[in-house]
């Protein structure tokens, strides 16, 4: 697999998406998501030119991060269990599932400074997938005032399980809104300018609702275990 020739491919589609809706190439990043591959692979991915790397667990993390150090910008996407957050929390530039308020007031109290997170939202309804329900969102913003370790940059979601693309443009629509929502709020605490959407078999469709964080794994690096 050659990683650097992936990365031309995606940033060619990118380029295109942002095309067809009116967007600069620039204000979408690759996130690599390295969780199915190799310490090395990763520092292929990064030499190609990935400035972003994502894991979804923290072990995970830890080892990259300790061999690769803080070159990239590290993102924690995966689920992330209250316990487990003294384990990341100096060592992660982004945290985008943030989805309750016991993990808050975790990521606060171990925080040593402002930590950028995303507040994951389950706009498919799926019971298979993590983050709270749009009708939650407004209220769990509000109550974040009283954290001020947390920087609520952006929402992030997974696009439902389905070949259809117009359910999945129409759950980034959703999200794109939610957090249009929450910028009108005008919250010191919450700018919320990002939206973190779109994987490998739909990032395109995510860019052209709006994406900034784009996550990519096996079409950029593969999967080896």
């Amino acid at each position: 697999m050659n990683i650097k020739d992936n990365l031309l491919h995606i940033q060619e589609n990118i380029e295109q998406a942002c095309k067809r809706s009116n967007r600069s190439a620039d204000a979408v990043s690759i996130i690599a998501v390295t969780k199915y591959v190799s310490v090395e692979t990763a520092k292929e991915a990064i030499a190609a030119g990935v400035h972003h790397i994502g894991e979804n667990r923290d072990d995970g993390l830890l080892k990259k991060r300790e061999e690769i150090g803080d070159e990239p910008t590290w993102h924690f996407i995966g689920s992330l269990q209250t316990r487990k957050v003294k384990n990341i929390i100096d060592k992660v530039d982004y945290i985008h599932s943030l989805d309750r308020i016991s993990l808050a007031e975790e990521i606060h109290k171990r925080a040593s400074g402002k930590i950028k997170c995303f507040i994951q939202v389950n706009v498919s309804g799926e019971e298979s997938k993590h983050g709270m329900i749009p009708e939650q969102l407004e209220p769990f913003i509000k109550e974040l005032e009283q954290f001020p370790s947390i920087e609520v940059v952006g929402l992030m979601t997974m696009a439902p399980f389905t070949e259809d693309k117009n359910i999945i443009r129409e759950s980034f629509q959703l999200l794109r809104r939610l957090r249009d929502d929450v910028q009108a709020l005008d919250l010191l605490y919450a700018p919320c300018s990002e939206l973190s959407m779109g994987m490998s078999n739909d990032y395109e469709i995510a860019i052209e609702e709006g994406a900034t964080f784009i996550r990519i794994g096996t079409s950029l690096v593969g999967k080896e275990f």
